[in-house]
């Protein structure tokens, strides 16, 4: 079943996403040279009770931290730890969300800790980032879910090939549905299964978490020995971007993005649906 959510509802859930983004943009700075990602975590529990919401990923299926700190060659799912430095170079995917009132937010961004990184990194987070902007552009009136996966897949599929020779779109992690809880109906997958057919159809009061993941090598994963740390396979370097959305009558609004995601839908000719809390 999923779940269609009132105007109400979704305004709600955009309380919710504020929170998320605020999340990132304290953690973003909090990223540098020398900090562990337990710091991160810090920062994120700041928040969270600054803005008296709850994290959602906190004890969710016993996971033991308010955030998840992937780094390099880790894809999702890392564990913040004070073992964990963060070092000039490296690249870290911090995955947040938050809850007000029941109703869940869910975003996650790639950052950069220092400088002097990687042309082939610099791409690979921007070509993320952009086929997740794609697949939330193709969330609209009159499309099912399987044009969400075709949009994130068609844009990775149209740029240049890294050095490494292939971007890896991850298999065994996708989006989902969101809203009275974190992960629901729908699954998203980032790419077209065509046995899985064309999905439902996008109606107003749906909402999902896009969120795309690609390595620069291979598709496949491994999850390590304390049951949460997802890694490639291959040891390549990966991203994660994610934004939860919400399509309404008027179109979509990027609950986790701080201006609904007026910006870089207007690139795709997309109005996005006003901001309920304006």
């Amino acid at each position: 079943m999923v779940e269609i959510k009132t105007p109400e509802q979704i305004a709600k859930m955009r309380e919710a996403g504020l929170v998320v983004a605020a999340i990132h943009e304290a953690t973003r700075a909090a990223a540098v040279p020398g900090a562990t990602t337990k710091d991160l975590d810090d920062v994120a529990r700041k928040v969270l009770a600054e803005h008296g919401a709850k994290s959602n990923f906190l004890g969710y299926g016993g996971f033991p931290a308010t955030i998840c700190t992937s780094k390099n060659e880790v894809v999702v799912h890392g564990i913040p730890s004070d073992d964990v430095v963060l070092e000039n170079g490296d690249i870290i995917s911090i995955d947040c969300g938050a809850i007000i009132e029941g109703w869940h937010g869910d975003a996650a961004y790639t950052a950069f800790v220092g400088s002097g990184h990687a042309p082939e990194l610099i791409e690979l987070s921007r070509v993320t980032e952009e086929s997740m902007w794609a697949g939330l552009a193709a969330m609209k009136l009159g499309n099912r879910l399987v044009d969400i996966s075709k949009a994130i897949e068609s844009y990775i599929r149209r740029q240049p090939r890294p050095a490494t020779g292939k971007y890896g779109i991850i298999e065994d992690y996708g989006g989902h549905g969101i809203g009275t809880q974190m992960h629901m109906d729908p699954h998203v997958l980032n790419y077209v299964e065509r046995r899985r057919g064309r999905g439902p159809k996008l109606v107003p009061g749906m909402c999902l978490a896009i969120e795309p993941m690609v390595s620069l090598g291979t598709p496949r994963t491994h999850v390590l020995e304390d049951d949460w740390t997802v890694e490639t396979t291959d040891g390549t370097w990966s991203s994660h971007w994610e934004h939860s959305v919400a399509l309404t009558e008027q179109g979509p609004l990027v609950l986790t993005a701080p201006d609904g995601g007026k910006a870089k839908l207007a690139e795709y000719g997309i109005t996005a649906a006003p901001d309920p809390l304006a």
